[in-house]
């Protein structure tokens, strides 16, 4: 979904219908946007997804908790200190955002 749909469901709960760069509610009447508001959300939502752009890259790295597990089941404590080592790297790969 578009960030600027989210920021203006987010700042006016009222808008049910959107077309083009007009907004109605529940009865199709117009809604004006509060635009400094809606820009505002925009602007939070952004910094939000940009604060977790290391988990998006660390999830696709991650091994397969499969492997995790197999290890376990198999009691390959090599295989599991594999994992947790792989896991590990990613990490420091890819550090937690401030």
């Amino acid at each position: 979904m578009n960030v600027k749909i989210i920021a203006v469901k987010n700042t006016h709960p009222n808008v049910v219908t959107i077309r083009g760069e007009e907004y109605f509610d529940i009865n199709d009447s117009p809604i004006t946007l509060n635009q400094p508001l809606v820009d505002d959300e925009v602007i939070r939502l952004q910094a939000e997804y940009d604060s977790q752009e290391y988990a998006r890259l660390r999830v696709t790295e991650y091994p397969q908790v499969e492997d995790y597990l197999d290890g376990i089941v198999k009691g390959d404590q090599d295989q599991i200190d594999k994992y947790i080592a792989d896991c590990l790297a990613v990490k420091a790969k890819y550090p937690k955002g401030e």
